[in-house]
């Protein structure tokens, strides 16, 4: 009787042992084959047919440390998911004092893997670039397609407009072209980028001679979206008179920021911006170092 009892306790547990392991197995096949179907939606979706352009923007990067390097790293899976071909690099290119000698270890091994695959960087000089030879060498040099210390260009339909706004700046005909320029342009979209903030929550703050200089222009001729960098954090306003002002100087190395009355969103983490740009909104995304977008915004098309 004990040995029979035994015996059924022994082949019971034996049972329930199965049943667990038939359990175990199931759910992991159930949780592996759903991990496949969700990768493969992913993968699936197609791009929005109405996309007319996508690019992304990043600042305060020529350190060549691993601040740069996990910005990069970033870009680059974000290269591989959602194709893009154009980024704003929006001043202090090559620290600590814009030394072209240096650009290998700051611009071209760190976005040597963009670089191979046709990305384009244009770029606008920052407040160390200009220590040397005030810039010029950087200016001379074809990666950053620079035509100038200020100069626009089109792709599609947004006209990018690129200023120098250094100290030493040349403001009196840098805004007459900047009028002319704008005045003359029938793009629907028209993006403005400079190093310095016009508003921002962290190290700099607002700059009333940006505003005063540039705003009215903005306004008058329907600037949708001004990107800079300077102040090394990651940071979005609503828009501000039809305008939206955009800081993503994190591309290196970051500061402290806080938060304004016309912030949307602000953080002091390693990034850089991304932008879906359609025949009636840029959608606005930001990703950190963990591969892991943070904030998303809408910017609205209003005509002139």
């Amino acid at each position: 009787m004990n040995l029979k009892r035994r015996q059924f306790l022994f082949l019971g547990s034996l049972g329930t042992i199965s049943t667990g392991l038939v359990g175990w197995k199931l759910a992991h096949q159930n949780h592996y084959i759903a991990n496949i179907a969700n990768s493969a939606v992913i993968a699936a979706t197609p791009p929005k047919k109405d996309l007319l352009l996508r690019f992304t923007s990043v600042a305060d990067t020529g350190t060549g440390a691993k601040g740069q390097y996990a910005v990069a790293g970033a870009m680059n899976y974000y290269h591989q998911k959602n194709p893009y071909d154009l980024v704003v690099l929006a001043g202090d290119n090559i620290y600590n004092d814009g030394e072209i000698e240096k650009i290998g270890a700051v611009f071209e091994r760190p976005y040597k893997e963009l670089l191979t695959q046709g990305v384009k960087f244009h770029a606008c000089l920052g407040n160390h670039d200009i220590r040397t030879e005030n810039g010029d060498p950087q200016i001379k040099y074809p990666g950053f397609n620079m035509k100038g210390r200020y100069y626009t260009f089109r792709r599609d339909a947004v006209q990018f407009f690129a200023l120098d706004t250094n100290r030493n700046a040349d403001w009196k005909n840098q805004v007459v072209w900047l009028e002319q320029e704008l005045s003359r342009s029938d793009a629907p979209w028209k993006v403005v980028f400079g190093h310095n903030p016009f508003y921002s929550s962290g190290h700099y703050g607002v700059s009333q001679t940006l505003i005063k200089r540039f705003t009215p222009l903005f306004k008058q001729y329907n600037v949708q979206l001004y990107i800079n960098g300077h102040d090394h954090h990651y940071e979005r306003t609503h828009a501000i008179d039809g305008t939206t002002y955009l800081t993503t100087g994190s591309g290196a190395g970051v500061r402290p920021v806080g938060r304004s009355q016309w912030t949307e969103n602000s953080a002091d983490r390693l990034a850089f911006a991304a932008y879906d740009v359609y025949p009636d909104r840029i959608e606005v995304s930001a990703m950190g170092t963990d591969k892991r977008i943070f904030d998303q915004g809408v910017i609205k098309f209003k005509s002139a």
